[in-house]
């Protein structure tokens, strides 16, 4: 059992084939805009999804996508506002690879209904996703509408040094999207 009172997992797009008989209840599902709704979902029990569409901070050459929003970061709040415990069976957290959006939502949301657990709600996410690195812009969105005052993202920076540390092909991942001072803070 999670921190929010029922199962949680957390994937990539590529990985959804695998949860489609896991009694998955509730999906957040969270890609770039204008992306379709990955096929995967046909095969998957009835279920509640919310899809939600943001980019994830990528700087390259070719391409420079905006920040997630203070929005965004409400809207993934609002929607672990509507979570009953007594409702949800399990929780599906996705985004493109299941490395940094959907992991930061899912810490946001254990953080939501742990106030003063930041650190739990990090080892809790290492559990579920051990290679996760959670988006530093959407954790630093959550700590102030959750009124946090620093302590959400001081516990998801010493997550990331722990990541770094484990898994060199998470930093390299990291870097190679131009998030480079997430991995030097």
């Amino acid at each position: 059992m999670s921190l929010l009172g029922f199962p949680v997992s957390i994937c990539g797009v590529a990985e959804l084939h695998g949860f489609a008989t896991r009694g998955v209840s509730h999906v957040l599902s969270i890609l770039d805009p204008y992306t379709p709704t990955p096929a995967a979902f046909a095969v998957f029990a009835p279920h509640r999804r919310v899809d939600m569409r943001f980019h994830d901070r990528i700087v390259g050459d070719s391409y420079d996508w905006p920040l997630p929003e203070e929005s965004d970061a409400k809207s993934v709040l609002d929607f672990g506002e509507s979570l009953r415990s007594d409702d949800v069976a399990h929780l599906l957290v996705h985004c493109f690879a299941g490395v940094s959006r959907s992991t930061a939502s899912a810490v946001m949301l254990m953080a939501q209904r742990n106030p003063g657990r930041e650190e739990a709600c990090f080892a809790a996410l290492h559990d579920i996703r051990p290679k996760a690195w959670p988006n530093s812009v959407m954790i630093a969105h959550a700590d102030r509408l959750l009124g946090r005052r620093g302590r959400l993202v001081d516990a998801m920076q010493r997550h990331h040094r722990a990541v770094a540390s484990r898994h060199p092909d998470v930093v390299a991942l990291i870097r190679s999207v131009g998030r480079g001072h997430e991995v030097d803070l």
